[in-house]
């Protein structure tokens, strides 16, 4: 029962992650702000470091099926 919850918030994580890395990397490429009314590159650095975390977090549920 354990093993199904770590892999249902695993894959939770690694989507939220991934979703939220792939969104920053098109709104700099595409030079659009990231965060309305924030410095962009602040945005953009706190958000990859927001989706490197959650992508961290998915790995170690991962780890504990």
């Amino acid at each position: 029962m354990e093993s199904g919850s770590a892999i249902f918030v695993g894959v939770v994580f690694a989507l939220f992650g991934g979703g939220l890395l792939v969104w920053t990397a098109a709104r700099v490429r595409n030079r659009a702000p990231v965060a309305l009314g924030v410095n962009p590159v602040a945005s953009a650095a706190l958000a990859s470091v927001a989706a490197l975390v959650a992508l961290a977090v998915g790995a170690w549920c991962f780890t504990r099926v």
